[in-house]
């Protein structure tokens, strides 16, 4: 198997698959435009080549947000969505057939190929994009812990983590200012042990941590954006309502060290 056929979607031809992504690029940016209001700070922290982006995540439309935002180059794809069969729902749907999309396998039992499609994002020269907690919460100033996932990836490719800050998106209204907040990049020139991933998925939390201080909730929309805030969530406690208490971490994360 060779680097290109570990890309998503190897059944299409790259240049189908070139334009599938430009083509959805465009589309998303143009939606996303006309709903909300869109705003990048710290686009001197872009990556200029391989890397890989950690973001807050707060509501579905978050990858599309940063579908509109990111630059074109280098080609950005997006780790996961959690589901095995990414054609399953309309919004996975639509993550496959743009052809950016990197499974994932929640028990982690397929770990080392999953590592070798990731590698494969960042030998392309592409970024790689993850939700470092892995779900979605209440709350726009407030982290959840991060899994060790983005951190070992980083180490085990020797790219940086650069945390990303999203604001805004825990209630969506039409034409309400969209924030997105680029960090300073994290260097990863270390090996991929316990200990590094460790430290780097700390490092991590309290970067992106610091970007969302200043961070507002916005007020409740009117019965369009509240559908629109609920179109696709997916509250693992089962609804926003159950999910409201839940808190992350008020100091340095203690992230789980099961992966060596």
């Amino acid at each position: 198997m060779t680097s290109d056929d570990r890309l998503p979607r190897p059944d299409l031809p790259r240049w189908n698959r070139t334009i599938r992504y430009y083509s959805s690029r465009l589309v998303v940016s143009v939606v996303m435009r006309l709903l909300f209001r869109l705003r990048v700070e710290g686009r001197e922290h872009l990556a200029k080549g391989p890397a890989l982006y950690c973001f807050n995540h707060l509501n579905w439309s978050d990858p599309f947000l940063l579908y509109a935002t990111l630059p074109l180059r280098p080609r950005t794809y997006f780790f996961g969505p959690k589901e095995d069969d990414l054609r399953v729902g309309p919004r996975n749907r639509l993550m496959y057939w743009t052809a950016s999309a990197v499974p994932y396998r929640p028990a982690k039992t397929d770990l080392l190929e999953v590592t070798r499609r990731v590698g494969a994002v960042f030998q392309a020269g592409g970024v790689l994009v993850i939700a470092g907690e892995g779900r979605i919460h209440v709350g726009e100033r407030d982290l959840l812990d991060i899994q060790d996932g983005a951190a070992y990836f980083a180490l085990r490719s020797g790219v940086p983590v650069i945390p990303v800050a999203i604001n805004g998106t825990s209630w969506l209204g039409f034409r309400r200012l969209l924030r997105v907040q680029i960090g300073r990049p994290i260097a990863t020139e270390r090996r991929a042990t316990g200990e590094a991933v460790t430290a780097l998925t700390a490092e991590t939390w309290r970067a992106l941590k610091a970007l969302l201080a200043d961070a507002t909730d916005p007020a409740p929309p009117g019965r369009f954006g509240r559908w629109l805030t609920e179109l696709f969530n997916d509250w693992p406690e089962g609804s926003r309502e159950a999910s409201a208490e839940l808190r992350g971490p008020s100091g340095i994360l203690s992230p789980d060290p099961g992966v060596d």
